[in-house]
């Protein structure tokens, strides 16, 4: 409180409300020369400079000091101890529960009512009464009532950061405008728009105005601000879940991604978007959220051993063998199948099979070699083409293919065989 310069900034410390054209904090409340509110005061102690304006009630619960030339327009309340200096000038009453030290020329309109002594003098100021009071008591050897005093009054044991309003600031519904960089706490809800060199506003804090600075603005989590925010020649720092009801004019803007922005955004040297924080507590792009990837890859089908293909026993088993072939090209989900690829259930399981002898082996090539090499004649006769006739009911050449089919479509009571059929095979092979 007694620094070198107290009243270099304007604070409003945490939890302090504007009510019904009232400040109201638990703390106290320090008021620079030459300034301006136009606002009532409650709080804790109240100390006011030179010149100062109140344009409401002043209800201080502690001591409650106004220097010279102060005005109050409404009534003065105080609980403890009150000091008026010369010429001030109070519209309403002046109550007050303890002593009243009061200067000359004092106008109070409306009278004043002390439960205490009532000294009327020009007080001296605050800090020179305790430098006296205190060398009087060194002079007469009362060391330990000058230790207790010194530490009443030096010790910063408060329990809540005062409200300091600088030298020629003013203060009221429309505005607070002070040529001093500007902090806000926590949980406060303000009226008016703040102009300041530098703004800092603390989290959940909701003012009813625009913020506006030279400087630098940073806004913390969950604050809402219902107005612009513009700052000439500085940055604008929006952290998340706040909310601006107006528009953004700045050099640079950095944004959270949680954060909404009504208005327009105008940033000079761009905007810098700020992901929230991630597990971990670090603030940056965040967290990516991981996935796996899937590679599908096709199983080929594989290829069956290479085989030489047998020669044909006649030109008919050829042509229909070629005939077969070329539908099998035609048809991609038809083709023969390897020797692994026949039994699933072990390639399912994925244990080696032993491999097929050469006898299974001949049955599942596309050719089936034949049984002897040795040349046959051309011409045969019936019974013996009858006899070499292995497949289907003889009713049709070749290897049988297309003899099953027409077994299908025979007349069971003849077995598939008609004597118009019969006559013809044997014209046939006398002609040949």
């Amino acid at each position: 409180m007694f620094g070198p310069d107290p009243l270099d900034e304007l604070a409003i410390p945490d939890g302090t409300h504007v009510r019904e054209h009232d400040l109201v904090t638990d703390g106290d409340v320090l008021v620079g020369g030459q300034s301006v509110v136009e606002l009532g005061v409650r709080g804790s102690n109240i100390v006011a400079g030179e010149r100062v304006q109140f344009g409401g009630d002043i209800e201080a619960d502690g001591d409650c000091r106004l220097d010279m030339w102060c005005e109050v327009d409404g009534n003065v309340l105080v609980g403890e101890d009150a000091y008026l200096g010369e010429r001030v000038h109070i519209t309403g009453q002046l109550i007050v529960s303890g002593d009243l030290d009061i200067g000359d020329d004092v106008d109070i309109e409306e009278g004043f009512e002390a439960n205490g002594w009532i000294v009327i003098r020009n007080p001296m100021p605050t800090i020179v009464f305790l430098f006296v009071y205190l060398s009087h008591l060194l002079r007469m050897g009362d060391e330990e009532a000058a230790e207790e005093v010194a530490e009443e009054f030096l010790t910063d044991d408060q329990a809540a950061d005062p409200v300091v309003i600088p030298r020629g600031g003013r203060v009221s519904d429309d505005a607070w405008r002070v040529s001093t960089p500007a902090t806000i706490g926590d949980d406060c809800r303000l009226h008016g728009n703040i102009r300041a060199t530098d703004i800092e506003v603390g989290t959940a804090t909701e003012v009813f105005g625009s913020l506006r600075a030279k400087g630098d603005i940073r806004i913390g989590d969950d604050t809402v601000v219902h107005g612009d925010v513009t700052t000439k020649d500085g940055d604008v720092a929006v952290a998340p879940g706040v909310r601006i009801r107006g528009d953004i004019s700045c050099e640079a803007c950095t944004l959270s991604e949680a954060a909404d922005v009504e208005g327009t955004i105008r940033a000079r040297d761009g905007i810098e978007f700020e992901r929230e924080r991630s597990p971990s507590g670090e603030r940056g792009r965040g967290a990516v959220a991981s996935g796996h990837e899937t590679t599908e890859t096709e199983a080929e089908p594989e290829d069956s051993p290479d085989e030489p293909a047998a020669k044909p026993a006649t030109d008919e088993q050829a042509t229909d063998a070629d005939r077969g072939g070329a539908a099998a090209d035609d048809d991609p989900g038809t083709g023969s199948e390897s020797p692994e690829e026949s039994t699933p259930d072990a390639a399912a399981d994925g244990s080696e099979q032993p491999e097929a002898d050469d006898e299974s082996h001949e049955r599942s090539a596309a050719f089936v070699p034949l049984d002897t090499t040795e040349p046959k004649p051309a011409v045969r006769s019936l019974e013996e083409a009858r006899h070499d006739w292995t497949d289907g009911q003889g009713d049709t050449t070749g290897d049988g293919a297309a003899d099953t089919e027409a077994d299908d479509h025979s007349d069971p009571t003849t077995n598939g065989v008609g004597d118009d059929d019969v006559s013809a095979v044997v014209t046939d092979t006398e002609e040949s």
